[in-house]
């Protein structure tokens, strides 16, 4: 419970309200929540900041396919919150369960009250269990989903290794738009490799809810040079999207057919993490609207939302995102405590994409504020060029990792 006195008594109820610095809760320890924490403490020292999060540490996402191939350990993906701590910023290991936005508060799970000035919800996902007849939470413990990082990711890392040679992997990608657009497409590259270097007789199948994808003539170029004969993918307008599924029975059902997988990772449609609908910050989409400039939340007044659970028009869900958007909104909470107009952000997003152990491809791209939402600038951005030698994908590997090196030093500490 570290931390949880000091939140009480520097945050909690009216008694204790009086304070030099301005006060902003953050909800959600990820790549958004974490980052934004850190940043609203490098903008004003005397700033109180406190990060609502549960778990005492935190499971990455990005490189978690590499560790389904059985190229990386777990461990390597989990990140606590002592750095945050260093800075200053109290670490509470609660859930809120509902805000009182008239009076500007959090109240917790046991029943402390968390006053703020401003507001930063960055909940990530939740899986849409309704989307997919037959898949539930259920269905899941048997058809991993790892979309989110951890326990499901070893399932069906595990899945992989019992598998016999011979048998048949199917990935269910859905439709735009969920977190990581490219990463069904790099999940899909490393357990090809993982096929190919232990169970050589084994095919992947990827049925996709859409007609075109992120970085597609990348990973397809891959696929054919990599793993020829191996991988197939079946869009939208062939029978892709996956309209049912019997988990026990192991079989995903679409428009034209039926295909029974000996492993299926079916990754679901998703919305905004739960307390997201529960603050009232997501709209019908699941999603939430956000004013671009300041990632405030267009439902509710001095409530801010940033990184996957936020609409972001033309940005992609990602932890690049998240951390560009934590920085972005962290200045802008600055500047609106002051009294002061928030200037108009410019984000960069980049994704690396692994399509073996040592080879990589990305996709980058710049946005702004354009007509109420996050629009791409045209011609600031690009994918790695198509029938690039060796030695480029090994380079855009190495700065992957670099990359994750630095996004989770810079979030975690």
């Amino acid at each position: 419970m570290r931390g949880l006195a000091a939140g009480a008594a520097v945050f909690g109820a009216p008694a204790v309200l009086a304070q030099a610095g301005p006060r902003v809760v953050v909800v959600g320890g990820g790549f958004a929540g974490a980052s934004v924490a850190r940043a609203l403490k490098r903008e004003d020292r005397a700033m109180s900041v406190a990060l609502v999060e549960p778990s005492e540490h935190y499971t990455a996402c990005p490189m978690s396919n590499a560790v389904i191939a059985g190229l990386r350990d777990i461990g390597a993906q989990h990140f606590g919150y002592g750095g945050l701590e260093d800075d200053g910023i109290v670490h509470v290991p609660q859930r809120v369960v509902r805000v009182d936005a008239a009076q500007r508060r959090a109240v917790l799970a046991d029943d402390v009250m968390l006053d703020y000035d401003r507001l930063v919800v960055a909940p990530g996902i939740d899986m849409r269990f309704d989307a997919i007849p037959g898949y539930d939470a259920a269905a899941a413990e048997l058809m991993p989903h790892a979309w989110k990082a951890g326990e499901p990711t070893l399932l069906l890392r595990r899945q992989l290794e019992a598998m016999e040679d011979g048998g048949l992997v199917v990935i269910s990608a859905p439709a735009n738009p969920f977190r990581c657009p490219p990463g069904p497409y790099e999940r899909a590259s490393l357990i090809a490799y993982y096929l190919k270097t232990h169970k050589p007789r084994s095919k992947l199948l990827i049925l996709d809810a859409k007609d075109a994808f992120s970085k597609q003539r990348l990973f397809e170029q891959a696929w054919s040079e990599l793993y020829p004969g191996l991988v197939e993918w079946v869009g939208l307008s062939f029978g892709g999207k996956v309209t049912a599924v019997d988990a026990p029975g192991r079989t995903l059902t679409t428009e034209f057919d039926s295909h029974k997988a000996a492993v299926a990772n079916v990754i679901p449609p998703q919305r905004a993490g739960a307390i997201a609908a529960t603050i009232g910050v997501a709209d019908q989409t699941g999603w939430c609207p956000i004013d671009p400039v300041t990632f405030e939340s267009r439902l509710v007044p001095n409530v801010h939302v940033i990184g996957d659970a936020a609409i972001g028009g033309a940005m992609p869900k990602s932890a690049f995102t998240a951390n560009a958007q934590a920085k972005a909104c962290a200045t802008a909470i600055a500047s609106l405590l002051r009294g002061q107009e928030p200037e108009s952000p410019k984000l960069i997003n980049t994704c690396y994409s692994l399509i073996a152990p040592d080879q990589a491809v990305s996709i980058g791209g710049v946005y702004e504020p354009t007509n109420g939402l996050l629009a791409e600038v045209q011609d600031a951005g690009g994918t790695s060029p198509l029938d690039a030698p060796r030695s480029v994908r090994e380079q855009e590997a190495a700065y992957a990792k670099d990359w994750f090196e630095t996004i989770t030093q810079e979030a975690f500490g």
